[in-house]
């Protein structure tokens, strides 16, 4: 979809800088897809609630991940 809009230029050269991006166009589409992204995540966030005190730490997940690995390594 074509359109017409007036981004002020700092803003539009920061845009294009943060988004390592070659082209305007591609600039405002890697912004508005981080905006979708943020705005899905709150979403889930609000849709999955709260977990309980029985989900693994981080730590845990992470010990499980390397046993993982280490039982693929020894087939």
């Amino acid at each position: 979809m074509k359109t017409t809009i007036d981004i002020p230029d700092d803003v539009l050269k920061d845009a294009i800088r943060y988004a390592g991006a070659k082209t305007k166009r591609d600039a405002v589409l890697a912004c508005m897809d981080e905006f979708n992204r943020r705005h899905r995540m709150a979403e889930l966030v609000r849709f999955l609630g709260t977990f309980s005190r029985d989900f693994p730490s981080h730590e845990a997940l992470e010990k499980d991940d390397l046993e993982e690995g280490a039982r693929r390594w020894k087939r």
